[in-house]
């Protein structure tokens, strides 16, 4: 299936039946505290959908990539994998549990090379401030995003790391200028109504009493949403720049003041605001 038809499919389980459940976060604990070791997928809340409509299901799919470090960072290629799995999972159950959209609870990790691509129509990249990606990921991305796909990207800090990014964006599409999103914007409305942009720092930082994650010079200038924007004018690309979003995600179980303040009140609600605003825009 077409990431257009995909998103159509999707879309129309969405439009007019969005519901935001009147129940509140409850935060929930798995007991790992700040163990990393990689957890038992059981340990995670998990449903059933109805197996006549797997189609019509949200599936939060990740980007695996090569990545040479970053500031401050050694090289190496798993930064791709930064807040996974926890994020992923945590976010796909509260999107299910606190709206109507039919989630699927694993999530799904793909490379931009792979012919399953075009079945997922939002993808999400974390780790970026080394990205590098070859000419075939560079060949696969623009046609994806050509053909109405639509890419996240979270967690990455000042201006060498946003270099890094725009660089290897315009490999990609190298017309597509970034646009900063002002508050106005629809995405930080669309379902949540969001009285300013949301800047979540990783739970590591919040406890050193720090308000952003210092990677050199520009980390400190506030949360910076930008835009890729097709020849239509659709929004392909959002660039959640000087933000942690999947850290709220990530690290909602384990300490309640985090949980309250990042993961309750800005990461789930702009995350749940994008892909409902990237899957019926």
């Amino acid at each position: 299936m077409s990431v257009i038809r995909k998103r159509a499919v999707i879309t129309a389980t969405l439009t007019g039946i969005l519901m935001v459940s009147v129940v509140g976060f409850a935060q929930w604990q798995r007991g790992r505290g700040r163990d990393r070791s990689p957890p038992d997928r059981s340990e995670y809340p998990s449903w059933e959908n109805d197996r006549e409509f797997k189609d019509d299901v949200f599936t939060f799919a990740r980007i695996q990539f090569d990545s040479f470090g970053g500031y401050g960072r050694r090289g190496g290629g798993n930064r791709w994998q930064n807040d996974y799995p926890d994020s992923d999972l945590n976010f796909s159950y509260r999107l299910q549990q606190l709206t109507s959209i039919k989630v699927d609870p694993n999530g799904k990790v793909l490379q931009l090379t792979d012919s399953e691509l075009f079945d997922y129509p939002f993808i999400y990249m974390n780790g970026v401030g080394g990205l590098h990606l070859n000419p075939r990921e560079v060949t696969a991305l623009r046609h994806y995003l050509l053909n109405g796909g639509f890419l996240m990207i979270d967690d990455f800090w000042g201006d060498q790391e946003w270099e890094v990014v725009s660089e290897q964006l315009a490999r990609a599409v190298p017309r597509w200028t970034p646009r900063a999103l002002p508050l106005s914007h629809p995405i930080f409305h669309v379902v949540y109504d969001l009285k300013q942009k949301p800047q979540v720092l990783s739970i590591r930082h919040w406890r050193l009493g720090r308000t952003f994650e210092d990677h050199g010079p520009g980390s400190g200038d506030g949360p910076d949403f930008q835009g890729l924007f097709d020849n239509d004018g659709r929004l392909a690309v959002l660039l959640c720049h000087n933000n942690d979003l999947g850290d709220g995600w990530e690290r909602e179980g384990e300490d309640a003041e985090y949980f309250h303040e990042y993961s309750e009140k800005l990461s789930y609600p702009m995350g749940i605001n994008i892909v409902f605003y990237a899957m019926t825009h």
